[in-house]
């Protein structure tokens, strides 16, 4: 289970300094044009930002046309969030009890979230709740099949290390969020895989199966039916 107050208090503490943009603008952007590739969510439709922290990706889904809404456990980067692009909306709420209607949304993007789940099959189900039928999610994590993601922030890893990671996180297998998120009810469809290299820049490699172990970072998404 998450320690919920943890997250907050950890994610409230990076919003005094406002440091917690963790990827570069090339990265940041090659992030939303996979989302709008992969989840094709119509023109000017509702998405949603789940832990947009200080509210880039929101910000720049909203750039694309789309009604972007962002929302986020921490108060904080919720008010930094909501300083910086005051035009838009930013919910505090929480992933696993979302405050939004049944069927009202056609996108979905998990912003390095699923990784601070211990146990993400609630979060799974609510996504699948509120995806109006035919709406798709887009999730990315830490890569646990990357040796050097595994050796340094797996806490099996005698090498681990907890400097800069809430007690929550651990880099997850694209293979079981890929089945947490069918068990809700997703249709089952291939894992989108991405490449963190040094450029800090993102793209798909379709042979994930053959290749995984050389990710930083994972992705996948989902249908609902």
């Amino acid at each position: 289970m998450q320690d919920k107050q943890k997250e907050i208090a950890f994610f409230d503490a990076h919003a005094a300094t406002d440091d917690y943009n963790v990827f570069s603008e090339v990265a940041n952007a090659k992030l939303i044009d996979s989302f709008v590739r992969f989840v094709r969510p119509p023109p000017g439709g509702k998405v949603l930002d789940l832990g947009c922290g200080s509210g880039i990706f929101t910000y720049l889904l909203s750039r694309r046309g789309l009604d972007a809404v962002g929302l986020d456990i921490s108060p904080k980067l919720l008010d930094l969030a909501r300083k910086k692009f005051s035009t838009l909306t930013f919910v505090e709420g929480d992933v696993e009890a979302l405050p939004f209607e049944d069927s009202s949304i056609d996108g979905i993007l998990l912003s390095g979230l699923v990784h601070h789940l211990p146990e993400p099959t609630r979060c799974a189900i609510e996504v699948f709740r509120v995806l109006k039928s035919g709406g798709r999610f887009m999730a990315f994590d830490p890569n646990r099949s990357n040796p050097f993601m595994y050796l340094y922030r797996d806490r099996s890893s005698p090498l681990y290390s907890a400097v800069g990671v809430t007690e929550n996180e651990r880099p997850v297998l694209a293979r079981q969020v890929a089945e947490t998120f069918a068990a809700a009810g997703f249709a089952r469809e291939p894992t989108i895989c991405l490449v963190w290299p040094t450029a800090m820049s993102l793209r798909r490699v379709p042979d994930w199966h053959s290749r995984s172990t050389i990710f930083w970072m994972t992705g996948c998404f989902g249908q609902r039916s």
